[in-house]
């Protein structure tokens, strides 16, 4: 099989000595036009853009993503709103969507997986599929041009972390801390061992989100992994002061993963 854009993507990083930057968007927040500026803004400063479908019971999701989501959904977003802003934003970095499964089986798993290929999607993170719970998504994603992406969290025992991991493409995505979604003081102090443990387990590159506030804690995150992720943190931002204010904070974390990357 031909490269994938993922693949792609992290092979021009290593070579350039970059940590990569992820910012996370919600579809439709704060609103449809708004969320469009904002994908295309971020962008600018970002290495893969995930962007999130709203979804009606983001279990996974702390107080700040819940109020995007509901808020984008009140609004009318949906997942083919989602895949329509996606086209539009028109970006020439990878894109990752970031969903529950329920709305992808509405939509129809084919349905999307054809639809999202023809947007060039670079990849897919489903937040409720834990490894091995259903083969057949699995195998039908694995199949497609969207690399599966896993998310991995800190508490994963040893004996399990081969089998969560498996089948995975792209990249992982390591949950920095316990717990749903949401800016934190500080990072997990094990985290440099849960992600020594993940790269044995893995060759994939480690992208580390959940929590992830601070230009310092970017910083921190970016001198042990391949990615940095930032949600929440850009979400309030982007709720509080706009697009202008969003592009200003990641470009502080951007800035900061620069700085420590390359001597990485």
């Amino acid at each position: 099989m031909s490269e994938s854009l993922l693949d792609g993507a992290w092979s021009r990083l290593r070579a350039a000595g970059r940590t990569a930057l992820i910012p996370y968007l919600t579809a439709g927040y704060p609103t449809a036009d708004a969320s469009l500026e904002a994908i295309r803004a971020v962008a600018q400063d970002a290495d893969i853009i995930e962007v999130g479908v709203p979804f009606s019971d983001p279990l996974a999701d702390g107080p700040t993503i819940q109020r995007s989501t509901f808020e984008a959904l009140r609004q009318g977003m949906t997942l083919p709103g989602a895949l329509q802003l996606i086209a539009r934003a028109d970006l020439d970095r990878p894109v990752v969507i970031f969903s529950y499964l329920n709305p992808i089986l509405r939509y129809g798993l084919k349905r999307f997986l054809r639809d999202a290929e023809a947007l060039s999607v670079a990849g897919l993170l489903l937040t409720d599929l834990p490894a091995g719970s259903d083969r057949g998504v699995e195998d039908a994603v694995r199949a497609s041009a969207l690399d599966l992406i896993r998310l991995i969290a800190p508490t994963t025992r040893l004996e399990r972390l081969s089998a969560a991991v498996a089948g995975a493409e792209g990249f992982v995505y390591l949950v920095a801390r316990l717990g749903v979604t949401g800016a934190s003081s500080a990072l997990a102090p094990d985290l440099p061992g849960t992600i020594a443990r993940l790269r044995a387990a893995t060759p994939l590159p480690v992208a580390v989100g959940f929590g992830i506030s601070t230009p310092a804690q970017a910083g921190a995150v970016a001198a042990l992994a391949e990615g940095v992720v930032v949600g929440s943190a850009l979400v309030d931002a982007l709720g509080r002061g706009g697009v202008g204010a969003a592009v200003a904070f990641l470009r502080s974390l951007r800035e900061a993963v620069d700085g420590v990357g390359a001597a990485r």
